[in-house]
């Protein structure tokens, strides 16, 4: 499961990372501690004409909201989608299909159960470099606005999660899906939408190669959010 996580980069460090075409985001702000219905940034790609497709960086709120909901309700829960049913459930075939997206992070934080309590856990990459978590995104259109009202379609994301594997199973069981960046285009060509083609491309992803770090209880509280959330507890 990923339930917090970090990113820390700034706006000019995603668009060269990810060799983004178009930002439509300002400066974003930096936030050790991001926590679900929180808005993130992503980056997706769009047809810019009818075979071109264009990279782009956007922001969603984090936690799926599928277009055809009633209201917001699912967002608290639709956090996170499982790996080897996300071609399959109803909430997310379709945006698995149309609307795959690269998450990005630093790190993310996870709770180790022992019998004196629960660890908090920061993971991260062993080198220190930008992480792109597989996600998916999705267009709610928001009943009680008018057609043509700024905020009608709110934009939301979730993020795909696969079995942890030995070296970090004893931290917990599910672990978020990294995208290498060799896989990145693969990922989020839109000319990809049939299920068992992306369930391929599932399959192809590597086991994460992540670096746990055992942190302060800091990070326990959503309102608390600085880099001292992710040094080393004393």
């Amino acid at each position: 499961m990923c339930g917090r996580y970090v990113m820390a980069r700034s706006t000019g460090d995603l668009v060269a990372s990810f060799n983004v075409d178009e930002s439509f985001e300002g400066e974003i702000a930096p936030s050790y501690n991001i926590a679900p219905t929180d808005e993130v940034p992503l980056v997706i790609e769009r047809h810019a004409g009818s075979t071109e497709q264009t990279r782009q960086l956007a922001t969603a709120r984090w936690g799926l909201v599928p277009s055809w909901s009633k209201d917001r309700k699912s967002a608290a829960r639709l956090i996170n989608a499982r790996m080897e049913t996300v071609t399959e459930k109803p909430s997310f075939r379709q945006a698995a299909s149309r609307r795959r997206a690269l998450v990005a992070a630093d790190g993310y934080f996870e709770w180790q159960k022992t019998a004196d309590g629960k660890i908090p856990t920061y993971l991260h990459g062993d080198d220190g470099g930008i992480l792109a978590f597989a996600g998916l995104y999705e267009y709610w259109p928001d009943p009680a606005l008018p057609e043509g009202h700024p905020e009608k379609w709110l934009r939301t994301c979730t993020i795909i999660t696969t079995s942890a594997t030995d070296a970090l199973g004893h931290i917990h069981d599910r672990t978020p899906l990294v995208v290498p960046p060799g896989l990145y285009s693969d990922w989020l060509d839109t000319a990809v939408r049939n299920p068992a083609d992306v369930q391929q491309l599932l399959d192809a992803m590597p086991e994460p190669k992540l670096t746990p770090r055992v942190v302060s209880s800091k990070v326990n509280s959503v309102r608390n959010n600085g880099p001292e959330l992710i040094e080393a507890a004393s």
